[in-house]
């Protein structure tokens, strides 16, 4: 018997919908980056990308449990002298929530260039409504 090996020609990419409301950040983020790495495939191959296209709708209703709305800040530097910028989560939450979800699901993909083509297939809508209809997407129990 031989070993399966994913590659570009024999992988089947399918859309996936997760529904972040009322749902803890961190477990839709880690739901998100196992569809989008494939590891809930049979077939996955660790150094082939063979990832699922996900759709992430309702991040602004996402909640962040304990004191993590307070004292969790996202820290960005411009490299210059001076140039941290610090958001407290709780104005993230209310002003850019397809941010901290993104960032919340980038940090738990592997840091190559794997990583990054599936951060590529990854949308995050604030509300309900989503644009890939056509995709028939199905959706993804927490």
């Amino acid at each position: 018997m031989s070993t399966f090996m994913a590659n570009k020609g024999n992988i089947v990419r399918t859309w996936y919908v997760l529904d972040a409301a009322n749902k803890p950040l961190g477990k839709t983020a880690a739901a998100a980056a196992t569809l989008l790495r494939g590891k809930h495939k049979p077939e996955f191959t660790p150094h082939a990308d063979c990832g699922d296209f996900v759709i992430v709708i309702n991040a602004d209703k996402a909640v962040l449990t304990g004191k993590k709305l307070d004292q969790k800040y996202y820290r960005s530097h411009s490299g210059w002298v001076g140039g941290l910028k610090e958001v407290q989560y709780r104005t993230l939450m209310r002003e850019r929530p397809e941010l901290a979800m993104k960032l919340a699901i980038k940090g738990m993909l592997p840091h190559n260039t794997i990583g990054k083509d599936s951060l590529g297939r990854l949308r995050v809508y604030k509300g309900a409504e989503h644009e890939h209809a056509a995709q028939k997407p199905q959706p993804w129990a927490l």
